[in-house]
């Protein structure tokens, strides 16, 4: 169980330093199905892992890849609704939880295929930054929504937000890698705070999963800086459909 989690961590990292989200998405059924973690306990240790290893990746774009303000935003803005989406999570049949969850790979996996500009989004100005005054909204809502599936389905939401960031507000895909991992640490902390009533992990695997998931987050993340985006996102794609068709076929079985 222990290689098991140490070689699934590092596939995890590695998403996360290259393309700023995915590791999050592949982390629950990795748990579940490869590790052998029943859901209730997968979900909280997810949370670990991602907030961790995004907290390492994020460190080689401390100073020139992240909007600050715009992490905190989106990212306090989902602390509410992770409690809501933790208490729905707590109503819900596992197999419900894992259809769902396949549902939002498919959608990611499909728009990841899609070409996408890496500025001029409706938020974007001409020079370059944010226009505030009609982006908070949006910046908001992402949040909202990104925030509660946090909750949910323990997700740090990275595989949602570079998306968001690029599409909904314009910025720089340099720039957005580094602020969806910030806004995944604060989304991943306030996601495990409103599991802590009711917690329980396996200690040995979570250690084990999150060393591995933080030192290949932080190579990957030297890494990534070099690769094309294009193939990077393709390539992740097609691992998000082929885990998706695997989690739909176990929740049918199962």
């Amino acid at each position: 169980m222990i290689v098991t989690a140490l070689i699934l961590g590092l596939i995890v990292g590695a998403l996360l330093g290259l393309v700023g989200g995915g590791g999050s998405i592949l982390a629950v059924p990795a748990l579940v199905y490869g590790v052998g973690l029943p859901l209730s306990e997968a979900i909280p240790t997810s949370l670990i892992v991602v907030g961790a290893a995004s907290a390492v990746a994020v460190l080689p774009r401390l100073r020139r890849g992240v909007n600050w303000r715009l992490a905190v935003i989106v990212g306090a803005a989902g602390v509410a609704t992770a409690y809501l989406g933790t208490m729905v999570n707590r109503m819900l049949d596992q197999r419900v939880l894992l259809g769902a969850f396949a549902v939002i790979m498919i959608i990611a996996g499909v728009r990841m295929f899609l070409p996408t500009k890496s500025t001029g989004g409706p938020c974007a100005l001409p020079g370059g930054g944010v226009n505030w005054r009609s982006c908070l909204p949006r910046a908001l809502a992402t949040g909202a929504v990104v925030g509660f599936l946090t909750g949910l389905l323990g997700v740090g939401g990275g595989f949602l937000i570079v998306p968001a960031l690029t599409l909904v507000l314009g910025l720089p895909m340099g720039v957005t890698v580094g602020t969806s991992l910030v806004i995944i640490v604060i989304n991943s902390v306030a996601g495990f705070a409103a599991h802590l009533g009711d917690v329980q992990l396996d200690w040995a695997v979570t250690v084990a999963f999150s060393a591995a998931a933080m030192g290949a987050s932080l190579v990957a993340g030297r890494l990534g800086r070099g690769l094309s985006d294009t193939a990077l996102k393709r390539g992740f794609a097609l691992l998000v459909l082929a885990v998706a068709a695997y989690v739909v076929a176990q929740a049918l079985i199962g």
